[in-house]
């Protein structure tokens, strides 16, 4: 199992939390012109799936009014196809999109994942997001359980000029669980390096995501709104 529970930290201490072993394929070469075909194709077999799981949170700071933001992400059909780049996303009914989320793969095997993730409108303060079944769409060797929450904190920030201006952090939690029926050259290794190399590939794949997202959405938030906006961080 993997869990990570932390404050908002910079990129460069985000490195020292997580180390990704040398044996999972690297993702972060991954440009929005490329297309991966899946390779494998299997069908899931309940009794023969792998599991693997984690718990994440992180948190997103928006220099706004917590009403501002909370708008900003309702409206969630305007910007996240276009801040979910280079992920492939296509509107799913009315507060759904079907995600193409990239390549991944470890030991010579490697899936690209696409599932259903419904944005779900507030409740008591409280967004969700969960996974939706694709229309005429089965996965082929892996099935995914997404359950996410958001939630968010306003509090004063002083800027430059020494004045308080409203600041809005989006607190997140999120329970991933992946089941993955491996083809029998992989269920030959040590069920051991399967789930560890397993857990730290999904570590690596919420990282990536998240952190790519959560700059995308800050830069295209403050620009929507033409408030400055600097972030320095790695390229995702």
């Amino acid at each position: 199992m993997v869990s990570i529970n932390r404050e908002c930290k910079s990129d460069k201490e985000r490195e020292k939390i997580i180390s990704v072993a040398s044996t999972i394929t690297d993702i972060s070469n991954i440009s929005e012109s490329q297309s991966f075909p899946l390779e494998v194709d299997l069908q899931v077999d309940l009794e023969q799936q792998t599991k693997f799981y984690g718990t994440f949170s992180d948190c997103m700071e928006l220099y706004a009014p917590a009403e501002t933001v909370a708008n900003y992400l309702n409206n969630h059909s305007e910007w996240f196809s276009r801040c979910a780049q280079p992920m492939k996303v296509k509107p799913l009914g009315e507060n759904g999109y079907e995600i193409i989320i990239g390549r991944f793969g470890a030991f010579n095997y490697d899936v690209e994942p696409k599932i259903g993730l419904e944005l779900l409108p507030p409740q008591e303060g409280v967004y969700r997001i969960r996974t939706i079944p694709i229309p005429d769409y089965q996965p082929p060797g892996y099935d995914v359980d997404y359950r996410a929450s958001l939630q968010l904190v306003e509090s004063e920030n002083e800027d430059n000029t020494a004045q308080l201006t409203p600041k809005t952090r989006v607190e997140w939690q999120l329970y991933l669980t992946v089941y993955v029926e491996f083809p029998n050259f992989i269920k030959r290794l040590p069920k051991s390096l399967i789930q560890t190399t397993g857990d730290r590939l999904l570590n690596q794949i919420v990282r990536q995501v998240s952190r790519r997202l959560t700059r995308k959405v800050q830069e295209d938030f403050h620009q929507s709104l033409g408030i400055p906006f600097s972030h320095k961080s790695k390229k995702a």
